[in-house]
């Protein structure tokens, strides 16, 4: 593909992209301290658009005393945890059909893949970009003595790490086949015994320590992806006239002055804001994604420095946007630009669909063949 063929600029997310996804430290806490599994997503999510992560992530209040204190307080929010019990109970909706994604940040977005596409041994042996010695996460086992929410609440079967299924449905439909004179009797009594059960059975509300679950999900998103990552570096490396502007949209947290985590590594090669001409930061200027606007003040900077390097500026349609979200990519769509879904733990597939975009060699031959 000749150069001028090429996008014109990419656009990444990091967590869940350039960096891991959260999401697994996320199911190791629940894990550790038996908590129902997608828990954490559901209430994040329900807690929107004014929640404290999504308040955070704008930028409108500081990461401190007052704010671990309030993303505690949407962790265990009694109403929310009523209707993710309830929810389940009464229809075969899955977990991902409830918690809506889009009101998510980066650092903990709800993955329909990740039941069953976690990273294999091999995927977090590719490419490694962790210093010599650092420890790589340790994959989510599943442990005999967790207690389900099968067994936390009754009259529920598990259909899948992240889907519930009632055992009630069927129970509903064979009730319609009840006689007329029984129904008209049941209609009469004061509380069905199908609502005081759902009540009755509702386990107690999950103990969260929010600021050590919030550590557990910043330290895991330190560590680059094995494939995009690489990837990013390649383009980085590639001459001027050959190299797309390379930009980074992500919805993120501002860290207290001084903290070390206001770097994403020690090291600067590993630091994915040394290798972008353009980082847009959520906290920095106000939006989050999936809020269109946020996408077209990315734009706006696009278009302005590829014009100062002489060209003739960047529309929707000039740019490639990978992200982790489906909302997310689906604004990017709207707008105009091309996508690439990335999946959790299936990252060189987005690889290989950027090489398809861009006609450039993002792996090396080993990662290649491995994946061919």
């Amino acid at each position: 593909m000749a150069p001028s063929d090429r996008p014109k600029a990419i656009l990444f997310d990091i967590g869940g992209v350039c960096v891991l996804s959260p999401l697994e430290a996320i199911s190791t806490y629940e894990n550790k301290h038996n908590i129902p599994s997608d828990w954490i997503n559901y209430a994040i999510s329900r807690s929107a658009p004014n929640g404290f992560w999504q308040r955070l992530e704008r930028g409108e209040i500081k990461m401190d005393k007052e704010f671990f204190q309030g993303f505690n307080a949407d962790l265990r929010n009694e109403s929310f945890w009523k209707d993710f019990h309830a929810s389940f109970r009464n229809s075969k909706k899955k977990l991902k059909d409830v918690a809506n994604p889009t009101q998510l940040g980066d650092h903990v977005s709800l993955k329909a893949e990740a039941a069953d596409s976690r990273p294999t041994d091999q995927d977090r042996g590719a490419q490694p970009t962790e210093s010599p010695g650092q420890a790589q996460p340790e994959p989510r086992k599943e442990t005999s003595g967790r207690p389900t929410l099968s067994k936390l609440a009754k009259d529920t079967t598990i259909g899948d790490p992240v889907s519930l299924e009632s055992e009630d449905v069927a129970q509903s439909a064979s009730s319609n086949s009840t006689p007329l004179s029984k129904q008209s009797k049941s209609s009469s009594s004061p509380s069905p015994p199908e609502a005081t059960s759902a009540l009755d059975s509702l386990p107690p509300l999950a103990d969260i320590d929010a600021e050590s679950l919030f550590w557990s999900m910043m330290e895991h998103a330190r560590t680059p992806d094995p494939y995009i990552f690489p990837a990013l570096l390649r383009l980085k490396k590639l001459p001027s006239e050959e190299r797309p502007i390379l930009a980074a949209l992500s919805n993120t947290v501002i860290f207290p002055d001084g903290h070390p985590y206001n770097r994403l590594s020690d090291s600067s090669e590993s630091d994915p804001r040394n290798h972008f001409d353009i980082f847009v930061a959520s906290a920095e200027v106000g939006l989050r994604k999936p809020n269109a606007d946020i996408y077209k003040l990315t734009l706006d900077k696009l278009n302005k420095l590829h014009k100062e390097q002489g060209g003739s500026g960047v529309k929707a349609e000039d740019c490639v946007f990978l992200d982790d979200i489906g909302e997310n990519v689906k604004t990017a769509k709207e707008l105009g630009m091309k996508t690439i879904k990335v999946v959790l733990g299936k990252t060189w597939r987005a690889v290989k669909e950027l090489e398809h975009l861009t006609g450039l060699d993002l792996m090396d031959e080993k990662t290649r063949r491995s994946k061919l």
